[in-house]
């Protein structure tokens, strides 16, 4: 593919990714997505020819790998996992804040509208979700977890971390965060 149709490419799965997390599947259309991407209306077709499903699945992809890349590099940047939850929590809110709350998780909307219709974008949104928890039980193992432990308290704390930001986004606010980060710091000294 050119170098030109590898940037149109970027700029509409860009596109989707901001509006599908500010709005959900549902609430954007792809004339919108071709405006914010500067893309003609061929080029969605011929980047994307599952249409709309294909170009969310691949923003939502887009979108959880860049979580579970801030997961796994504070991971390896901080010392423990009470650091390492702070840190995502704090930057996620910073994330939410700095959009003025449009910007959440950007799985959550998406998984709540199709989970139980589309089963394609079901799967990316588990698929992003089962690497958040396995990046957060890495890091529980690292620290002396067994894997049953690890594991169900990534559960846990991801669980947690969702809810928080679902409670932040609607409450335009970050004190539901700052609550959950204290919660997590009593569920990783118990």
């Amino acid at each position: 593919m050119a170098v030109k149709g590898d940037e149109t490419r970027a700029r509409l799965i860009a596109a989707a990714r901001t509006l599908i997390e500010a709005r959900g599947y549902f609430g954007v259309g792809l004339n919108e997505v071709l405006e914010a991407g500067k893309a003609p209306r061929g080029s969605l077709y011929h980047h994307f020819p599952g249409g709309k499903d294909q170009l969310a699945a691949e923003a939502l992809a887009a979108s959880g790998k860049e979580i579970d890349d801030l997961i796994r590099g504070l991971a390896d940047a901080l010392p423990g996992t009470r650091e390492l939850i702070e840190a995502v929590m704090d930057a996620l809110a910073d994330r939410m804040e700095e959009a003025g709350y449009t910007k959440g998780c950007p799985i959550a909307t998406v998984a709540l509208e199709v989970a139980a219709t589309n089963d394609s974008l079901q799967k990316v949104c588990a698929d992003a979700y089962t690497g958040w928890q396995r990046a957060l039980a890495d890091r529980l193992a690292a620290d002396g977890r067994t894997p049953d432990e690890a594991g169900d308290l990534a559960s846990s704390l991801l669980s947690l971390i969702e809810g928080a930001l679902v409670l932040a986004r609607a409450q335009r606010s970050r004190t539901p965060i700052e609550r959950a980060r204290r919660t997590a710091v009593i569920l990783l000294n118990a």
